[in-house]
């Protein structure tokens, strides 16, 4: 009797969790892309309150519903703990082609449709298949023939017809290669040999380091299957199995002579535009968003989105938003930057398009991806305007994606609508914009007179600490050593991240990127931060500074014993990195 009382206790507090809020309804696939005879798994994440499942009748018409199941839990929100219900449903379409899995009511709410496509042809039955038991693994790569540092799809299937209860996938990393795993692992069925199967499956990304064969390890399962309905439905117990995949080599390509440096090897690459700025002002930031669509690699293997120099023009960057996917059995992203850009004269000014070379690795050709040029002209900036703001702080922020820039472009976005208005309808905004001035002015003599009235106590409280900056004050702290956050800001993060978090890492931190190199003890790391340097102001290659930062600092950085060592007397060859 005690556990249906917890179970009812427990029921009572989920809802008092969610008592009062909104319920936030959201749903996915975990494979945008299937092949007949697989299924596919729709999950509906309910936030916000507990009880009844999606109405999952209206999936009849196109699927065959295999199983559901519910996970809930309770985690801390902004207005104090939330229930988190994320109900799964395992879905076999009944035709091929391209569908839409329909809207599902679920809390009180409609969840948005979502597209899958079902190849008409089944997965091709592995080798591994035949006279195989009732559990086997297979290994396979996309291309079995890459270029060097090309990113290859390795996909590993373990395929059982008997429930498994425990065990482990193992895939050794091969020489001459990296292998990263990617994502969480997918669960599907297909059928195989006219036996349906459970598989589990596990992808990777490998990128071959040198040319010639390189040989791919076996996978390697190990665990227990559940043989009887006793061991089914209490996980315990079962026999043990063990299944190996097949060793395979690939042939890696060496960079062909023609090809266009930097070497990316891709599947396929497009540019667009995703906004532009319809007219520019001096002293005004207007928008302009990029995006490249990318199959055959991830974000590490990319180089920077950057805009060719616009004469007259600031352009302050934002940090690259990159949608990692792995699908058809290898990996594509998908690159957002937006830049901001300022003018500072009015005039004619022209954005020459973005180039990307690339090569081709299906057709073994070079191509070369381009936007088309744009061209402004550009007016006087609000208020008689003639020169764009040039507070390195302020720039500092905004490249940085800091809230400078969300500032900036908040505050440029209904002044640039005012300005290019007309009729009535600009006269009654000029007075609107004209008010709100006003009002601003009022604030901020309001706040100069409150800094006045406090300016003695705030001097009196700097007074210490001017002293101790005149008697030599410590400097700030240095950054702790996090080799998963390194790692995965080499990776992803912008180049002058980087060699900040790289300085900052030194004890005492290093004051430029001069000092950085002085201080490293390793070679290697010493040549790293050079290509980085070069890929920041020199026009270098971004995808070797990565590869090169990557391998070096893959134990963390090595200093020098003793004392910084002093500044060089000879000017930087780069811009100092503060």
């Amino acid at each position: 009797m005690s556990r249906y009382l917890l179970k009812f206790a427990l029921c009572l507090l989920l809802a008092g969790f969610s008592a009062g809020a909104a319920a936030q309804v959201r749903a996915w696939l975990d494979r945008s892309s299937i092949r007949a005879g697989e299924t596919a798994t729709l999950n509906v994440e309910v936030v916000g309150r507990v009880g009844g499942a999606p109405d999952y009748a209206p999936l009849s018409a196109n699927f065959e519903l295999v199983g559901t199941s519910v996970d809930t839990r309770i985690e801390p929100g902004a207005q104090g703990m939330v229930a988190r219900s994320r109900y799964s449903a395992v879905l076999r379409p009944l035709r091929s082609g391209r569908m839409s899995v329909p809207p599902l009511q679920v809390a009180g709410q409609r969840t948005a449709p979502v597209d899958l496509y079902v190849e008409p042809t089944p997965a091709a039955v592995p080798e591994e298949a035949v006279g195989a038991s009732d559990v086997f693994i297979d290994a396979a790569p996309d291309d079995s023939s890459p270029y060097v540092q090309q990113a290859v799809g390795w996909v590993v299937r373990l395929y059982a017809s008997t429930p498994v209860l425990g065990g482990k996938i193992d895939q050794p990393v091969p020489d001459g290669a990296s292998l990263t795993k990617v994502g969480d692992d997918l669960q599907y069925e297909r059928t195989a040999n006219g036996q349906r199967y459970t598989v589990v499956e596990r992808r990777f990304l490998l990128v071959p380091e040198r040319s010639g064969p390189l040989t791919m390890p076996a996978a390697v399962f190990e665990g227990r299957v559940g043989t009887t309905l006793i061991e089914q439905l209490t996980g315990s117990g079962g026999d043990a199995r063990r299944a190996v995949s097949r060793a395979r080599t690939l042939q890696v390509r060496p960079v062909p002579a023609d090809a266009p440096q930097p070497w990316l090897p891709l599947r396929s690459l497009t540019l667009s535009y995703r906004s532009t700025p319809q007219q520019l002002r001096v002293g005004n930031s207007a928008s302009l968003t990029i995006e490249a669509s990318v199959d055959g690699a991830g974000l590490a293997q990319m180089p920077e989105l950057q805009l060719p120099p616009i004469d007259g023009v600031q352009v302050f960057a934002d940090p690259v938003q990159a949608d990692e996917t792995f699908v058809g059995g290898r990996p594509r992203v998908k690159l957002t930057r937006k830049f901001s850009l300022v003018p500072s004269r009015e005039g004619e000014v022209r954005l020459d398009g973005l180039r990307l070379d690339w090569w081709d690795v299906n057709a073994r050709a070079a191509r070369t991806a381009t936007l088309p040029p744009l061209s402004w002209t550009v007016g006087q900036g609000i208020g008689g305007t003639q020169a764009a703001p040039t507070n390195p702080a302020v720039a500092a922020a905004r490249g940085a994606g800091g809230k400078a820039d969300a500032g900036t472009d908040a505050a440029s976005a209904p002044i640039e609508a005012a300005a290019t208005g007309g009729g009535a309808g600009a006269v009654h905004k000029g007075w609107a914009i004209a008010a709100v001035l006003f009002a601003l002015l009022w604030l901020g003599t309001l706040v100069w007179a409150l800094q006045l009235r406090a300016q003695p106590r705030l001097m009196a409280a700097a007074a210490p600490k001017a002293a101790a900056a005149s008697a030599g004050a410590a400097p700030p702290a240095s950054l702790a050593l996090n080799l998963p956050a390194l790692r995965e800001l080499i990776d992803r993060g912008d180049f002058e991240h980087i060699a900040s978090v790289l300085r900052g890492l030194a004890k005492p931190p290093a004051a430029d990127d001069d000092e950085l190199v002085e201080r490293l003890a390793d070679p290697t790391q010493r040549d790293a931060v050079q290509a980085l340097r070069r890929a920041r102001w020199g026009g270098g290659d971004g995808v070797d500074a990565r590869n090169r930062l990557r391998a070096a600092f893959a134990q963390g950085p090595h200093w020098r014993q003793g004392a910084a060592q002093p500044p060089s007397p000879l000017p930087p060859l780069y811009p100092p990195g503060k």
